[in-house]
């Protein structure tokens, strides 16, 4: 009988969720591991030589010691890509170069700038990168990842009226350009 009980016991233990629990008893569904504390926090693996990592794999991460940040393996274990996570590395970029067609004056043009982004990003000519980069660069999939800022431009030719969540820009053009004009357009991650 003792027999009978202990394998239903093993089979039991078998089909048990596979969460695990530090400092609680019911860990979340949803995760693999539940860590739960109110005063301490999760310290990483501190690692200044990441390529002493044996085959990361793929999500792996660890706290870069050089970098000071928290850092992810986005490539392959035998192909390692450490990226940044941390708040601390950059979170904005200048617009790629747009034509604004300015040989009219003209009022309540609009621009949208993250198409326009996009589009660049994503038809990079496999001809135009260095030989070791992926065939094309990584965009943020939807407009509003982005907040958008205009932080300069020639107030001779143009005037901005406004910018959208969406990243339309509305604005006028008041008169040709010319070779020193320009309109600065920065994207900051959310």
């Amino acid at each position: 009988m003792n027999k009978v009980i202990t394998l239903m016991m093993a089979i039991a233990s078998i089909t048990l969720h596979a969460q695990v629990g530090i400092n609680t008893t019911s860990p979340d569904q949803s995760a693999a591991l539940d860590v739960t504390s109110t005063s301490k926090g999760l310290l990483l693996p501190r690692i200044s030589n990441l390529s002493s990592v044996t085959s990361p794999a793929t999500g792996l991460i660890i706290f870069d010691a050089n970098k000071k940040c928290i850092s992810q393996n986005v490539g392959t274990p035998t192909t390692p890509d450490w990226t940044c996570l941390s708040p601390y590395v950059s979170k904005f970029f200048y617009m790629p170069s747009v034509v604004f067609d300015t040989t009219t004056t003209s009022t309540g043009q609009t621009k949208d700038l993250y198409t326009l982004y996009k589009n660049q990003f994503s038809n990079v000519p496999t001809n135009a990168r260095s030989a070791s980069a992926p065939a094309s660069i990584p965009f943020f999939p939807n407009a509003t990842d982005l907040y958008y800022y205009v932080t300069g431009y020639d107030t001779s030719v143009f005037k901005i009226n406004s910018v959208s969540s969406a990243g339309v820009l509305n604005y006028d053009v008041l008169s040709n350009a010319t070779s020193a004009s320009f309109i600065n357009i920065v994207f900051v991650v959310k």
